[in-house]
């Protein structure tokens, strides 16, 4: 009895031959094992010479998908796999700026910790600090502020982190901000 979906029109391998996979099929199995934190397959597939720095469908590198999903371990094999640290998704951001978002501090520590760029910012200018700040993640506001973050950059709107806090009505994080370098 056959027990493939009568859809299926591919030849099942001979019995004790691994199932063949296309290179995209490959990739989307790297992917998925790094956005949902299985460090270990992510590692395997990074000895079997896999780019760690492959992108999904919508452009987010595997590093990105890790951090945005808060897998502290598969951000760690990723980056000791070769992975860019401030590689960029298609809209400009990096991992930093998807924890920032996230708050997730011990995954930006990890980030930063591997050379990320503090002030590293989006298409639109848009900098990790302003991503914890419009978020209220104030534990990561205090963790990039001390990294050196800029909270008067701006960005294509000319907002700063700093406004956002100030127009947002966030106290305790404009307090976290050192005061404005004369100009």
């Amino acid at each position: 009895m056959n027990d493939a979906p009568p859809n299926d029109t591919s030849p099942a391998p001979p019995p004790g031959e691994t199932p063949r996979y296309s290179p995209e099929e490959i990739a989307q199995l790297f992917l998925d094992a790094a956005r949902d934190g299985q460090a270990d397959l992510v590692a395997q597939f990074l000895q079997a010479g896999m780019d760690p720095d492959i992108r999904d469908g919508r452009g987010y590198p595997a590093l990105i998908l890790a951090a945005y999903n808060s897998h502290l371990e598969t951000v760690s094999c990723l980056l000791e796999g070769g992975a860019q640290v401030d590689l960029r998704d298609d809209k400009g951001a990096t991992a930093l700026a998807g924890v920032a978002f996230k708050g997730e501090v011990a995954v930006a520590r990890r980030l930063v910790a591997a050379g990320a760029e503090i002030d590293a910012p989006n298409l639109v200018g848009r900098t990790p600090l302003m991503f914890a700040t419009m978020f209220n993640r104030t534990p990561m506001v205090a963790y990039l502020l001390e990294c050196g973050a800029d909270p008067d950059r701006r960005d294509g709107e000319g907002n700063s982190a700093r406004s956002i806090a100030e127009r947002q009505g966030q106290a305790a994080i404009v307090a976290l901000m050192p005061r404005r370098r004369p100009a």
